[in-house]
């Protein structure tokens, strides 16, 4: 029983390390990267507040929850051309 409890401690003690909230500039970075190797070429992500409205696909949540960042497919200029 003894030798379980220092394992049990330092991972009760590492757990509010594991749970700190990402920095939205650093998860949209992993975010971009992981589209980008999935073979997507022409793509925008975007960080907003979490109440705002959006027009694409909510693929993270960043700052604790408060705000999201959002895909869409396409560049810029052809979002602009399809409103």
């Amino acid at each position: 029983m003894r030798n379980l409890v220092l394992p049990l401690l330092l991972v009760v003690a590492a757990a509010p390390a594991l749970a700190q909230p990402k920095d939205c500039g650093e998860l949209k970075s992993e975010i971009d990267a992981k589209i980008t190797a999935n073979g997507v070429k022409v793509f925008t992500t975007s960080i907003v507040s979490n109440d705002a409205d959006v027009d694409g696909t909510v693929v993270g949540t960043c700052d604790g929850g408060t705000k999201r960042i959002v895909y869409k497919r396409g560049s810029a200029a052809e979002q602009q051309d399809a409103n």
